[in-house]
């Protein structure tokens, strides 16, 4: 089932928005823009239904911080508000709104609408799906990582996030194709994918085939030691699944993981950090491999063994 966000001020206004809507859609109802903006950040949302009249931050501004963040700029946002001037129509449109519904709301119209903008937005996921996603894993290709990393960097450079980037590498992967051969490694690649996906569970969580047997995944809003900490229950997820490897440093498929946490600040270079995680995995891997090696922005180690 569709998800809906429904931001508004009214209760009365969002329990009528209920009514209607609940029994074709899975419906969200918050009261402020701050908390809708929570809400929309966390993922999932098929198109959020806002209010432009609320106290503190109006819609208008909610609408254009939703346009600036990578998980919320391409969820469809149709405009519920009681102006009826052409000049407030333009404006919400041109920040990026689908739609714009003045009151009183006709239900059976606004479902019509709503029914409409979700199929928009469900071709374009499939399109994008086929575009930037590698098709052997399911995660994010190479191409999307290209696009993404650059854009959630200066988004953290701009609102003060932190920013951890992690590279995996499937250990002695080489020596596991040369002894099960190229189909069972493929059938590695998609399992260790999905071992790592389904623990990076929040909306903002990244994760991306980057060549080879080698991964990478961006993690924001969230400090090193637990971030640390979590990518180490990841790299135990991959070990339990118990993909026999003979030729490896385990009786078990493993993983190195190497990666940084910082708050980057305007000047800060992508790319130096990157590098940063690298030397990481480097490490990971001359350490002994099967670990997680980690750096906070004052270039602290921390290993896992």
């Amino acid at each position: 089932m569709e998800k809906i966000l429904i931001i508004d001020d009214s209760a009365v206004q969002t329990n009528l928005l209920r009514s209607s809507l609940e029994g074709d859609y899975e419906i969200t109802t918050v009261h402020t823009a701050q908390e809708g903006l929570a809400y929309a950040r966390e993922g999932g949302f098929s198109l959020i239904l806002l209010d432009i009249v609320m106290p503190g931050m109006d819609g208008f501004t909610l609408l254009k911080k939703l346009q600036e963040e990578i998980v919320t700029q391409h969820v469809p946002v149709i405009l519920i508000t009681g102006f009826s001037d052409i000049q407030s129509e333009e404006q919400g449109l041109m920040l990026g709104a689908v739609d714009y519904v003045a009151k009183p709301i006709h239900p059976p119209i606004l479902k019509a609408r709503i029914h409409t903008h979700i199929k928009l937005y469900q071709y374009q996921k499939r399109i994008e799906h086929m575009a930037m996603y590698d098709e052997l894993t399911g995660v994010a290709n190479r191409r999307y990582y290209d696009r993404y990393c650059v854009a959630k960097w200066q988004e953290a450079i701009r609102l003060g996030r932190s920013f951890s980037v992690c590279l995996f590498d499937i250990d002695k992967f080489k020596v596991y194709n040369d002894t099960y051969g190229h189909p069972a490694g493929d059938k590695v690649l998609a399992a260790v994918a999905g071992a790592v996906s389904s623990n990076l569970q929040r909306g903002t969580d990244f994760f991306a085939r980057y060549g080879g047997e080698e991964f990478v995944a961006i993690v924001t809003d969230s400090a090193a030691l637990p971030t640390f900490q979590h990518f180490q229950k990841i790299r135990q997820a991959v070990e339990d699944l118990h993909i026999p490897h003979e030729g490896g440093i385990s009786p078990w498929v493993t993983v190195s993981v190497g990666g940084i946490t910082i708050v980057p600040k305007k000047g800060d270079g992508y790319d130096t950090h990157l590098k940063i995680a690298d030397a990481m995995l480097y490490d990971a891997k001359r350490y002994g491999r099967n670990q997680v090696v980690w750096s906070n922005e004052r270039m602290e180690q921390w290993r896992e063994k």
